[in-house]
């Protein structure tokens, strides 16, 4: 009989980390909308600037998931899956047709796994190998990109320190201590 049960606590479980991806990700939003990245970093505002931001805070967070267990893998699961719905909204918003959104997406999807990847691989090179990779998602003329990306990487540097310490508990509820923008700066 016990067994019967095992299939819906599954389901349970994974219906919790939907609802705590939400949270989640509305503190990763907030965050990578803070005017600081748009005026002290100069990344355009704009949809592709906006893209760029949520993607370096998503990857902060997904890597600190990374070393949590079982857990922490269905809440990134869930809270990837939270993304790619939003990635959906935001092209039915800017117009793209029902018939183009399923192309679409596994195109975005498929680009944005690429960059979630060379994010990793370009933290464990060092501080140039991740600010290359972030110059890259930056829609900036090249220079202008360099010199934000030198910044941004030092900010997700540390936003990645402070994410280790962060317990699954609390990411769960949605309670992130995202550094501040500007003290990576100082």
């Amino acid at each position: 009989m016990r067994r019967a049960l095992n299939p819906l606590k599954r389901l349970l479980r994974r219906s919790k980390a939907a609802d705590d991806s939400a949270i989640l990700y509305g503190a990763i939003v907030a965050q990578a909308r803070l005017p600081a990245f748009y005026r002290v970093f100069a990344v355009p505002d704009t949809l592709e600037g906006r893209f760029a931001l949520l993607g370096l805070h998503l990857f902060a967070v997904l890597h600190r998931l990374r070393s949590g267990g079982a857990e922490a893998r269905d809440l990134a699961q869930s809270l990837m899956d939270r993304f790619i719905r939003d990635m959906e909204t935001v092209l039915r918003e800017q117009g793209v047709s029902d018939l183009k959104i399923p192309k679409t997406m596994r195109r975005l999807a498929g680009a944005n796994l690429a960059r979630l990847q060379a994010y990793e691989e370009a933290l464990g090179q060092g501080r140039d190998a991740l600010a290359a990779e972030v110059a890259a998602a930056l829609p900036m003329a090249d220079d202008e990109a360099r010199i934000a990306a030198g910044r941004l990487a030092a900010y997700v540097e540390v936003m990645v320190i402070s994410m280790e310490k962060v317990p699954l508990a609390s990411l769960r509820e949605g309670e992130v201590a995202f550094p501040d923008p500007g003290a990576s700066l100082a």
